[in-house]
């Protein structure tokens, strides 16, 4: 009898160890940056549907963090105050380089168009052209884009203010930097001479359409675009725990998709937030951003004569260009 129970105690106690260990406990809240190119005021009226939808579906409590700089949302990533979020190209670049991020979607436009383009703004009338602009002869007020910005600070300096060997601190009388929205809107009533903008925020713009946006657009002129920018990428944080990042992409790749009446809601959301339905990516999604740096350096050793920054510049700009075309072999079309 005594030794029965001991065989038993012996089975149960294999049976208990071999039994598998409970998952960890999803977190309370998940933390969604957005990086604020415009108003945060307006951008959590135009979020808030969304991200109610997430939490609906994922069953977390889901919390917004407006970045009020590139520089911000990139931090809060680092210091786990964030987990996934959309990124700009270049805020995301260093979200992967510096605060652990991982690319895992991209955007997508809403109207089938991939990508958009860099541009400088002046107000009509005005008599600023890009000739003018490029005189550098410190008669202008320009605003600039955030120091992470594609579209607003990189693509400008590498393929418009670089090759010709312009610094726009000692070009214009003025340089101001801010948010997309903002410079638009100061070249529109007159506060500055030109500016850097993207069509992504003058479509925006274009959707709010009430009196003072429509009237702003009706003032604007665009003197210069940019090479098509890639779509915006979404970034996670890498070491979010497994279950986590299945549920989110449970929720991101279904969100606006098929031809229900809920599926058509979703979308009418998604074109609020200037995207269609998600794409799946992974970090390549950001060779082109590395592609507009490198130029940017390419161009900077250049202008500073400096012959062996020049080589290392132009080697990392041919490294690149084989990442890039090493993945397009390798990603399939679509």
């Amino acid at each position: 009898m005594i030794r029965r129970l001991l065989t038993l105690a012996a089975v149960l106690g294999l049976a208990a160890c071999t039994k598998s260990a409970p998952a960890p406990p999803l977190p309370p809240a998940l933390i969604f940056s957005i990086v604020s190119t415009e108003n945060p005021q307006t951008q959590i009226q135009e979020w808030s549907p969304f991200l109610r939808d997430m939490q609906k579906a994922t069953g977390l409590s889901v919390k917004p963090f407006f970045g009020t700089t590139y520089t911000a949302a990139v931090e809060a990533m680092r210091f786990k105050q964030s987990d996934v979020g959309w990124f700009t190209n270049a805020s995301g670049l260093e979200a992967v380089r510096r605060a652990g991020g991982e690319v895992f979607a991209r955007t997508s436009n809403p109207e089938g168009h991939d990508g958009y383009q860099g541009v400088i703004l002046v107000r009509k009338g005005s008599g600023v052209t890009l000739d003018k602009l490029l005189k550098c002869d410190r008669s202008l007020d320009f605003g600039t884009g955030d120091a992470k910005s594609t579209s607003g600070t990189l693509a400008p300096r590498a393929y418009l203010f670089g090759p010709r060997g312009i610094e726009p601190a000692r070009c214009f009388k003025t340089v101001r930097s801010a948010n997309a929205e903002a410079n638009l809107f100061a070249v529109g009533s007159g506060l500055l001479d030109a500016a850097t903008d993207n069509t992504r925020s003058m479509d925006r713009m274009a959707m709010l359409n009430t009196p003072i946006a429509k009237k702003t657009l009706a003032n604007l002129q665009v003197i210069w675009r940019s090479p098509t920018i890639p779509e915006d990428p979404m970034v996670w944080r890498k070491d979010l725990d497994p279950a986590l990042k299945a549920k989110i992409a449970g929720f991101i790749f279904s969100y606006g998709v098929g031809d229900t009446a809920e599926a058509k809601r979703q979308r009418a959301i998604l074109t609020r937030i200037q995207t269609g339905a998600f794409k799946k990516a992974d970090d390549t999604h950001l060779l082109p951003v590395r592609e507009i740096e490198a130029v940017g350096f390419v161009v900077d050793a250049k202008s500073r004569h400096d012959a062996a920054a020049l080589a290392k510049a132009q080697a990392g700009l041919d490294e690149i260009k084989k990442e890039e075309a090493a993945a397009a072999v390798a990603k399939p079309a679509g």
